[in-house]
């Protein structure tokens, strides 16, 4: 059975969200499968960003609903939805920049009780080898890549149900870029964990992904799997050409 024969993890109907008086997100629907990895693609303030800090609570949706896992979490504090097995990794890494490799990994942790931390924290390792090497340098002094790396490990020690990066290309080097989303098709692989991610490199975001979405100034314009967006004319001529690399 595939992931889209089951009930979705992730379901947001009509959501509209405003800054203000101005509308960033005008009526969207998604759905997210367990299982899946589904991948949300968009010009620079397309609204895939808002899309994502409305699903965690913040801002919060004026309109439309979101429903997680059966439950309604439309209007539950920030807080609270995190402790539903939501983790996001959002834009701009934002670890704790004064804080050790294994400190950023201690709070992703605490949110489920430290239980599995010897375990989960090996894993990390597995996935990410940098972080063992730099477990005791601060987070500000990493690279951009390994505080990618740290961004999402820091996500994952949360145990999740559902992933959510929010673009972890972004500035990336094509080699650093390549090993992350390798460990993102590992997880799911191995694990079955469901990721929903917002990429502005629509190439390796379409390719990795069972399922995907464009967005366009706050409205989804079209959706399908991976390879028809991939092969898509309108979707090449818009995010791939001469991206593709």
């Amino acid at each position: 059975m595939s992931a889209t024969d089951t009930k979705p993890l992730l379901t947001v109907r009509g959501v509209k969200t405003y800054y203000g008086n101005i509308i960033a997100l005008k009526g969207v629907d998604i759905d997210v499968h367990q299982g899946e990895i589904v991948t949300l693609i968009g010009a620079n303030g397309a609204g895939k960003s808002t899309l994502m800090m409305t699903i965690c609570g913040n801002p919060r949706a004026r309109e439309g609903s979101i429903v997680y896992d059966g439950e309604d979490i439309t209007r539950l504090p920030t807080h609270e939805i995190a402790r539903l097995r939501i983790a996001q990794s959002p834009e701009g890494r934002r670890i704790f920049p004064r804080m050790t490799v294994l400190e950023n990994l201690q709070m992703g942790a605490s949110i489920d009780g430290m239980e599995f931390f010897d375990t989960d924290i090996q894993y990390m390792f597995d996935l990410f080898p940098r972080l063992k090497e730099r477990l005791h340098q601060r987070g500000g002094t990493l690279s951009g890549g390994e505080q990618q790396m740290l961004a999402i490990a820091r996500a994952l020690m949360a145990r999740p149900k559902l992933l959510m990066l929010d673009e972890p290309s972004l500035g990336l080097a094509p080699l650093i870029v390549k090993q992350i989303f390798d460990a993102i098709r590992e997880l799911n692989r191995r694990d079955g964990l469901t990721v929903f991610l917002v990429e502005q490199n629509a190439f390796h975001a379409l390719k990795l992904a069972h399922r995907g979405y464009v967005m366009v100034n706050g409205v989804i314009t079209m959706s399908g799997s991976g390879r028809e967006l991939l092969e898509n004319p309108e979707v090449r001529a818009a995010y791939l050409e001469g991206g593709a690399h």
